[in-house]
């Protein structure tokens, strides 16, 4: 990957185009069936630029209430687009096509218009839970009926696409704007991708700008993505190999409870008196990194730099301190 960002062709992707970067774009915007897609140095970006493409001020975007737009984008889209989220309680893991149902208001004079639906596939907070390609055009059709488009996080889309088979495409055909990250299990140091119809990414590319996320001979940076998307695509399934083998080895550790895995991302719950930091402590001390992602739930993500070695002494260390922490307890 290094190889290829020093040996890429550049020129001025905010003037005249960078060919390598063109490249990237016409390659994403093919896997995903779309007419055109823009790179952006990150996930968070593309995704502030699908909303500010739809969502005008004073309106409400329409989403899961764990979503990482409202979670994790430090309320974007209130300070770039002038729209306040609109959080829909799941009925299961993640927001369907009944729940969204369920979460649009009926008009009002009172309510702020919905102008946008968003989903998240896979979804971070649920632990990497797939939404369907059904799934997704049920919510199109939901989104449909009130004159809604949709636009889908799909930072970790390439892992739903391993894990279920599904073409990329027929995910991407469900939603109007798709995001895709370069920087998680394709291994890229920085970069995302929006894609849609050609119209909405020439929007985009004003957001861009906006933003501050111009670049200049950004091919350097798309050959990191175009090398990921070339080599690295397929290989995610041992990373889903892998959060399958630490969830065999966890669930039940300790009176731990693990949400099974759809892909490479593992939610642990711990038992009642138990908390995360003195866990992280302790894990830290043996060479295992691992995430708080609330004072009760670990997070653990199998990537291309974890080894199936790797994965499986993480959860022996895991484990025997689950076993401890639970005999210091009782």
């Amino acid at each position: 990957m290094r190889q290829a960002m020093a040996q890429a062709e550049v020129g001025d992707d905010e003037r005249d185009g960078d060919p390598t970067t063109m490249r990237l774009e016409a390659r994403v915007a093919e896997l995903l069936g779309k007419e055109a897609a823009l790179f952006f140095p990150s996930g968070v970006m593309a995704n502030q630029a699908g909303v500010w493409v739809f969502a005008k001020p004073a309106t409400e975007l329409v989403l899961d209430s764990n979503a990482h737009i409202i979670d994790w984008e430090v309320a974007g889209a209130a300070a770039l687009s002038g729209a306040q989220v609109r959080p829909v309680r799941a009925s299961g893991l993640v927001m369907d096509a009944e729940d969204l149902r369920r979460g649009i208001r009926p008009p009002s004079r009172y309510y702020p218009a919905p102008s946008l639906v968003c989903v998240e596939n896979t979804h971070n907070g649920a632990g990497g839970k797939i939404t369907s390609a059904e799934g997704l055009r049920a919510i199109q059709s939901v989104a449909r009926e009130h004159g809604l488009p949709v636009h889908m996080d799909g930072a970790r889309l390439w892992n739903a696409s391993v894990a279920s088979g599904t073409p990329l495409h027929e995910f991407a055909g469900a939603v109007d704007t798709v995001m895709v990250a370069f920087s998680k299990g394709l291994g890229a140091p920085i970069g995302a991708a929006l894609a849609g119809s050609r119209d909405a990414m020439e929007r985009a590319w004003t957001a861009r700008k906006l933003f501050g996320g111009a670049m200049r001979q950004s091919g350097i940076l798309a050959a990191a993505a175009l090398y990921g998307i070339e080599n690295n695509i397929e290989r995610l399934a041992e990373d889903h190999e892998n959060a399958r083998l630490l969830a065999g080895m966890l669930d039940g550790a300790g009176g731990a409870t693990v949400v099974p895995p759809d892909t490479n991302i593992l939610m642990i719950d711990l038992p009642d008196g138990l908390t995360v930091a003195p866990i992280e402590k302790a894990a830290a001390e043996q060479g295992v990194l691992i995430a708080d992602w609330t004072p009760t739930r670990i997070r653990l993500v199998t990537h291309l730099d974890v080894s199936a070695a790797d994965a499986r002494r993480a959860g022996e260390i895991l484990a025997k301190i689950l076993e401890g922490a639970t005999g210091q307890r009782s």
